[in-house]
């Protein structure tokens, strides 16, 4: 049996399969940017694909928190995009 990977959503705090969230990434220039293929340098957070998730997050503002800069507002827009499909 394969190992699957489990990482925490750093708004609701529960653990999931990797596949399952959505990775955003502070660059080490310093840009937010999201990270389609999982594979982007830099320090990463992982958000539940959900849009009740991400309204909580820039709610709390979890991501600015776990990335320790600010988000810009494109950026939760292009999630909202990612989520809706």
């Amino acid at each position: 049996m394969k190992k699957i990977p489990m990482r925490k959503c750093v708004v609701t705090q529960e653990q999931f399969p990797k596949k399952e969230l959505i990775r955003v990434v502070r660059t080490p220039e310093g840009n937010v940017v999201i990270d389609k293929g999982g594979r982007v340098n830099g320090h990463g957070a992982y958000i539940k694909n959900d849009l009740s998730v991400l309204d909580l997050a820039k709610k709390k503002k979890a991501l600015a928190r776990a990335l320790e800069c600010e988000i810009p507002e494109s950026l939760y827009e292009e999630l909202e995009a990612m989520i809706n499909g």
